[in-house]
Order: C-alpha cells, then sequence, then structure tokens
C-alpha cells in the first residue's frame, strides 16, 4: 500500500509553508518514500470517518497498510526507524534522534507557540502588552541554550536527521517576527537544513494544492 497522509485542502496564506503536514512530507522526501496525499476540508474534518483516523480532526494522519497513526511528532519518529537517512540504525543513534524531536517538541516549540499566538491570533489585544515580555524571556532562555549546544556544530549530531527536522520546523516559524534573527547561529542552522532539497520538495508539495484550491 502506497503511505497516505492527510493534509488540508486549503488554508488562509498566513499558514501557508507551517502546516505540520510539511514535517512529514519532509522526512518521507528524505527517506525516498513515496506517498499520495489525501486532502481534506473542513467538511471532511469533522467527519466521523476522519475522526476514526485523526481523533482530533487536525492534520497530519498518517497510514502506510501496516501503521495507522496520528500527530507530526510521532509519525517522523516512526519514519525515522525506518530509513537511515533520518536516523543512525545503532540503538544509541536512534535514542538521541529521539531525544531532540522531543526536545523540539517540548523544550522549544510551546515557548515558540506563545509568542506566535500572542502576534497572530491575540494581536491588538491589551492584554498581550504584559504577556509578551515574559513569553520573549521564556523563548530567548530555550533559544539561547540550543545556540549554545550549535556552536561550532552543523547539525544537532554529527549529521542532518530527523531531529534536525523537527527542530528546523519549530525555528522556522520566528522568521518574521525578527526574533530568530537575534540568534545567528540558530537562524544559519535553519538555512542550512531548508537547503535540502528534499525540504523543497516538500514544501512544494504542501504549497501546490493551496495554489489549486484558492478561493476565487
Amino acid at each position: 500500500m502506497t503511505i497516505q497522509l492527510s493534509a488540508f485542502r486549503w488554508v488562509p496564506p498566513f499558514a501557508q509553508g507551517f502546516v505540520r503536514d510539511l514535517r512529514v512530507r519532509w522526512a518521507l522526501e528524505e527517506a525516498g518514500l513515496p506517498y499520495e496525499a489525501t486532502l481534506i476540508d473542513p467538511q471532511i474534518q469533522a467527519s466521523p470517518d476522519y475522526r476514526e483516523w485523526q481523533p482530533f480532526g487536525q492534520v497530519p494522519a498518517y497510514r502506510d497498510g501496516g501503521v495507522e497513526m496520528f500527530e507530526s511528532g510521532a509519525i517522523v519518529l516512526h519514519l525515522a526507524g525506518k530509513s537511515e537517512a533520518l536516523s543512525p540504525s545503532d540503538e544509541a543513534g536512534r535514542a538521541r534522534v529521539a531525544t531532540w524531536i522531543f526536545a523540539a517538541l517540548n523544550s522549544v516549540e510551546p515557548h515558540v507557540q506563545n509568542l506566535v499566538h500572542l502576534d497572530v491570533f491575540h494581536a491588538g489585544e491589551a492584554w498581550t502588552e504584559e504577556r509578551r515580555p515574559q513569553a520573549e524571556a521564556m523563548l530567548r532562555s530555550r533559544l539561547t541554550s540550543l545556540a549554545a549546544w550549535l556552536d561550532g556544530r552543523d547539525y544537532l549530531e554529527e549529521r542532518f536527521t530527523a531531529g534536525d527536522l523537527m527542530m528546523t520546523t519549530v525555528l522556522r516559524e520566528l522568521v518574521d517576527n525578527g526574533m530568530l534573527a537575534e540568534f545567528p547561529t540558530l537562524d544559519a542552522y535553519r538555512e542550512r537544513c531548508e537547503e535540502r532539497p528534499a525540504f523543497g520538495r516538500a514544501m512544494e508539495a504542501q504549497l501546490t494544492p493551496f495554489r489549486e484550491n484558492a478561493p476565487a
């Protein structure tokens, strides 16, 4: 069975290029695994059939004939176990990759999302003026630690892995607000990862249906 991956048929421009099926598309491209995107809209998203596949109605969801799962981090971790392009084959190497995937999702992304939510979903609301300095301070602390680790390194470990893939998709949300520019080491790391051909193919695959299904 060809791998199936759920993705949105269309999203507003501010979300294009950031929907989390990008993470799985990128992993599949790095691994050289063919897949088909199952495009969904709000009606499908709310349907009982789709909720059987993804209980929260989100994307991505994944199936390959043997495995059916959801949550981008879990899917990328699963794919890392199937491909040496995403993870070393030894136990210690796999453990480090899993560690960095979870670090991206648990140690860095919550603080990134706190700031993104303030700037995008609550822009202009009075309470954000008081909350933003705290959110920025927590995020800067995490970014400082990450930059210290990456100082002198091209990747989180000795070579590109699924951990770098996940961390890059988290960091790139800080480009537009200027926060990542404060950390040249991290910005250069992000650019290095995004220059990979597999990332370009994954991005184009996500954006193509958005262009094709844009409202008239």
